[in-house]
């Protein structure tokens, strides 16, 4: 443990298991070459561990006790700082229109006194310790405060919302026997927190695949109010749809669509973020904002927090009365805006690590490998000469990969396997040399739906994919995913990619996930930064590098 905050963790050590889960409760990971892994504690990392129950106590002495060398004493008292500062600031409820921020002490509240950005927000002072807050400004408040390094204990309530009961089902519709697993059943408890003004705001962090549906629904059962559901897509919104109908006591006719389709207003109602963020132009009103005051929501469930698009943080800071509800396998988000999250949707409520989860059978085992492809001589002459902005889609582009991809699927015939590409115009020749279905974001709906339906039923062996199986795409019978390029070094995007695999599967519970990319170049270096986050998880990218372009690929690594 570094003083600068930093925290070295040794890979060849007995303990690495140990520290590695451990630091994932309260620091940030922030590179992972082969021998040495460097995390970060940061005040957000420290606030979300206190939110899902850490104490300062408990991550001072796990430091201690796994710290090679005397734990620095600045860094055990800069972590008992950062967390006292959770709970230092409360928002109560004044009255209908008004709220109350109170300071746990007087040299604090000065401190707020005089912080230009707070002045907008801070009204009369009843008491030394108390200001006076305009309800409305709940959200916009919270940001501010953050953003000063003062998390909010927000405890103001929330409208009770539409009534709107609902029940889980016992058994499916196919007549299969359905409750929460433990763990689904506690992450939603604890989002609820049995009514109390503690719960009713805040993140679920689970893998892909451990059903994080499964959950939302568990809540709804819960709060028993009217629900807005935000999604990525309209094929999440129907899988959400199917999910409710299949294991709730919800008819088809409570359940409405908003998207770019169908413009369906009921008591439980699925939209997406793309119709949201809809605007004629790019100064224009957002059309669809006005959804958010057609009913008298009393849950607002936000499915992939972590892709939620900058406008919608814009209407959820004025949505703080309602209980929000965040979903996602990865608090990382590549624009930096965490803190927004904890601020305006709530704090890590509930967290399973990927690993632990793969230990109990609920998601598969799951193995990594980079291989390293070079390119021809001609095409590194390009590659040499290119400007810098070229240099890495010329990477990813490698016509050699083609080849590789064969092997693949040569070597996993027996199984269902993804092709995952971003260029539309690489996966485009992919399926067309291959012979296979393809997705892309120009794909219709209906297309969609009819090519899953194909892939699930077994009928289409291999598929290849745009960009868009990162997001909610039910394809649970997939085993084997090869990513072919990517997004630059978007960590978020390599846990989704790797998460389309992960749903459990009969027999030996096991998936592949490859990741193809140009060796000496900087897809090779973005390769390192993608792998972060599933590297905090525990998993390892085994690296197999090949000799030459043409050369055949073989189990061993090098």
């Amino acid at each position: 443990m570094q003083g600068d905050h930093t925290v070295l963790l040794e890979v060849d050590n007995p303990l690495y298991a140990e520290a590695r889960d451990a630091l994932a409760r309260f620091a940030e990971l922030v590179k992972s070459p082969e021998h040495i892994h460097t995390y970060r504690v940061t005040p957000l990392s420290i606030w979300n561990a206190c939110a899902a129950g850490e104490s300062a106590e408990t991550i001072v002495a796990a430091l201690r006790r796994l710290s090679k060398y005397p734990l620095p004493g600045h860094v055990a008292a800069s972590v008992q700082d950062f967390a006292s500062r959770y709970g230092r600031l409360k928002l109560t409820r004044r009255d209908d229109s008004s709220l109350l921020l109170s300071a746990r002490d007087l040299p604090l509240a000065e401190e707020l006194a005089h912080q230009k950005t707070l002045a907008p927000f801070l009204r009369e002072r009843p008491s030394p310790l108390e200001f006076d807050i305009a309800a409305a400004e709940r959200g916009r408040l919270k940001q501010a405060l953050i953003k000063l390094g003062f998390p909010t204990e927000d405890l103001a309530g929330y409208v009770v919302g539409e009534d709107f009961p609902l029940a889980l089902r016992a058994a499916t519709l196919a007549g299969l026997t359905f409750a929460p697993r433990d763990y689904q059943r506690a992450a939603a408890q604890s989002f609820h927190a049995g009514g109390a003004e503690k719960g009713g705001s805040g993140v679920i962090v689970l893998p892909c695949g451990a059903g994080k549906t499964i959950v939302g629904m568990t809540c709804m059962a819960l709060v028993r109010t009217s629900t807005l559901i935000l999604t990525t897509g309209v094929t999440a919104a129907r899988q959400w749809k199917a999910e409710l109908l299949d294991k709730t006591s919800l008819t088809e006719d409570a359940i409405g669509e908003y998207s770019g389709d169908t413009k369906e207003v009921r008591p439980v109602t699925i939209a997406t973020y793309q119709i949201l963020t809809h605007r004629r132009s790019k100064a224009g009103e957002f059309t669809h904002f006005g959804l958010f005051d057609q009913r008298n929501w009393g849950l607002i469930i936000y499915d992939e927090v972590h892709l939620l698009p900058a406008p919608v943080f814009q209407i959820t800071a004025s949505l703080q009365a309602r209980r929000r509800l965040g979903l996602t396998a990865t608090l990382v988000r590549e624009d930096g805006r965490e803190d927004d999250v904890f601020a305006l949707i709530g704090p890590k409520k509930y967290d399973v690590p990927w690993k632990e989860m793969e230990k109990q059978g609920w998601i598969a085992t799951a193995t990594c490998t980079e291989i390293r492809l070079p390119m021809t001589e001609e095409r590194r002459l390009d590659y040499a000469v290119a400007e810098a902005r070229h240099k890495f889609r010329i990477a990813s582009e490698n016509p050699e990969k083609l080849r590789l991809v064969r092997q693949l699927l040569d070597r996993h015939r027996d199984v269902p396997v993804l092709i995952i590409g971003m260029y539309v115009e690489q996966v485009e020749g992919f399926a067309r040399e291959l012979g296979l279905p393809i997705l892309t974001g120009a794909t219709s709906q209906r297309k969609r739906d009819e090519v899953y339906a194909q892939f699930r039923r077994g009928e289409v062996r291999a598929l290849v994919v745009s960009k868009i199986a990162n997001f909610s795409v039910d394809l649970p019978d997939a085993a084997v995913a090869i990513q072919v390029s990517g997004l630059f070094g978007s960590r978020q995007e390599e846990a989704q990619r790797l998460g389309r695999i992960l749903r459990p599967k009969p027999g030996e519970n096991q998936a592949h996930f490859y990741s193809i990319v140009s060796q000496d170049t900087v897809e090779q270096d973005f390769a390192l930064k993608r792998q972060l986050f599933l590297c905090e998880q525990g998993y390892e990218y085994r690296i197999v590098t090949l000799d030459r372009p043409n050369g055949l690929l073989h189990d061993e690594p090098h």
